[in-house]
Formats: C-alpha cells, structure tokens, sequence
C-alpha cells in the first residue's frame, strides 16, 4: 500500500510521485493521459511535505485513490495530500479490497474503466458491504452512464477531463454530508423531523421507521431528504435540489436528483409507484406533502 499525507509546512516542496512527470511545479499544467483521453490539471502552489504512514495523524482524513493509471494516482495522491489528506493508492480491485483491510478509509475515489473489474462492479462491492462514501471517476460522458453508477451506490461522479480543484471541492461536499465531519466543520445543532411516523436525526445523521427501525441512507439521500422535509409543501426544482442536497452549484445532470428521489420513495413510500409523501409537479420538480415539525414544533 502507498500512503502519502500532509505533515511539515515546508514551502514550494513539490515532489514527484509514482511515474508524475518530473519537473512538475507550481501553477504549471500537467497532462494526465488515460482512457483514450488526454486530460489537463492545473497544480496550484501549496506548502506541505509528503509523508509515508498516516496511522499517526489524528483527525486527518483518509482517501483511496484507486485508478489503473499511475500518472494520475500520483498526480492525485500529491494534490489531495497537500490539501491535508492522507491518501492511499491502489492500480486495481485487488488492491483495493487489500487496502481497505489494513486502513481505515474515508472516502473512496474509484475510476471506472479499469482492466480486469470495472469500477462499476467494485462500488457495488463496496455499497454491499457498508456505506463508505464513494466519487467516481469517467471518461464516459452519457448521462445514462453517470447514472448507472449513481445507481450502483456512487455518492458523486466526475467526468474526465476534470480539475483537481473540482475533485478537492467534491471530495469535502461528499465527506460533509457523510457521517464522518471534516476536521474544523461547524457542529450541527440537534434537530430531529417527524413526519408520518417516519424520524429524521439530523445530528446522528439516521432516519427511523415508524416502526423505530434504523433504516440504512446513502449521504447523498440522506441530504435529498433533509432538503425536502426542511422545506415541505414547496415545489422544488431539480436545480435546487441541487444546490441544497449536494452543497454546490450544479455540475452534474439533473436526471440524478431522479435516481436518488425513486431510491427514497422505495424506503419511505408504502407504495413507491403512487408515492404520497414526495409527489412529482409537472414540468416543476418535486414537493414534500406531509406535515412536519422539527424537535416537535409544526414547520
């Protein structure tokens, strides 16, 4: 296992890392090649060293990079742990799945087009087994495709050719809204919502049945849902939804506030086909139709 991660503040160092073209150096381009695709990353100047270990930095976030093609792990394990991550990489799903054995991980960016097991199949693994937030990377721009891995259990996606500032930006909005806070992130008050039996957690981050069974959300459902129930009888587009589930402007289609909406219905609508709690406006979006209070005051 390769485990880099931020720990001395020496200014201007910018090592190479796994095959990253020498002489890469601040505010220079550097060119990722990979799926059929060339793609460009612009390295802002940070200060930082590169450490092996991150068993001893308390606080700092873990992340796996998995991705077959050494020239980006390098040039994402130096990104991500000059801006404080300890970052673990792994070439395919083998190493994957020995890595998250011997390390606790935060976050799992995991590419898609990988020889032997894709990334489609490997996430579905992972979401089998737990709830680990995951971001994947494409080269296939359909819609229909990001979708699909939407759909397997992927948290977020970012299509190629990406910037690194937008992955950073993505990898915080994912572990903001996963149960595991950032380091430095404001403490949530303690809200609970209730709406037809069903109980919402906000600080613990759970949602109850009515029959007080702990029923199992990815992050980004957990948000979608947070975002209707805080504003019920208020039709909501997909943008806003957007905006409020994911914590950022759009960037991604919004046929996947699509997916994450049929997901919640099949958990919380006692007929998921005639759903009576998150009802569909023509040509406007969605609306939350039951009453709520929140720590027991109506809304």
């Amino acid at each position: 296992m390769n485990c880099y991660g931020a720990r001395s503040r020496r200014p201007g160092a910018v090592p190479s890392l796994l095959g990253l073209a020498s002489g890469v150096s601040p505010e220079t381009s550097a060119s990722w090649p990979g799926n059929a695709t060339k793609f460009t990353a612009r390295l802002p100047q940070f200060d930082g060293d590169l450490c092996h270990g991150c068993g001893a930095m308390d606080g700092v976030r873990h992340i796996l990079v998995v991705d077959d093609d050494a020239d980006i792990r390098g040039l994402l394990s130096n990104f991500l742990a000059r801006n404080g991550y300890c970052v673990s990489v792994a070439q395919n799903g083998a190493a994957m799945m020995q890595t998250l054995v011997t390390a606790r991980i935060d976050l799992v960016v995991l590419d898609i087009i990988m020889p032997g097991e894709d990334g489609l199949s490997l996430c579905r693994r992972l979401r089998a087994n737990g709830t680990m937030p995951i971001i994947m990377l494409t080269a296939v721009g359909g819609a229909a495709d990001r979708i699909v891995g939407l759909d397997m259990g992927a948290d977020d996606y970012l299509p190629k050719p990406f910037s690194t500032r937008e992955l950073l930006a993505r990898v915080r909005a994912v572990l903001r809204r996963s149960s595991m806070p950032v380091p430095g992130s404001p403490a949530r008050s303690h809200r609970i919502f209730e709406f037809a039996g069903w109980r919402l957690d906000v600080t613990r981050r759970q949602l109850h049945s009515p029959a007080k069974a702990l029923v199992d959300l990815r992050a980004a459902e957990f948000d979608l849902l947070l975002a209707l129930v805080e504003r019920t009888q208020q039709t909501l587009t997909r943008d806003q939804l957007l905006d409020l589930a994911r914590g950022r402007s759009p960037a991604v289609s919004d046929r996947s506030i699509d997916v994450h909406v049929s997901r919640l219905r099949h958990r919380i609508e006692a007929d998921p086909k005639e759903p009576e709690l998150i009802k569909t406006v023509r040509s406007g979006g969605y609306v939350f139709t039951a009453p709520v209070t929140l720590n027991g005051a109506t809304q």
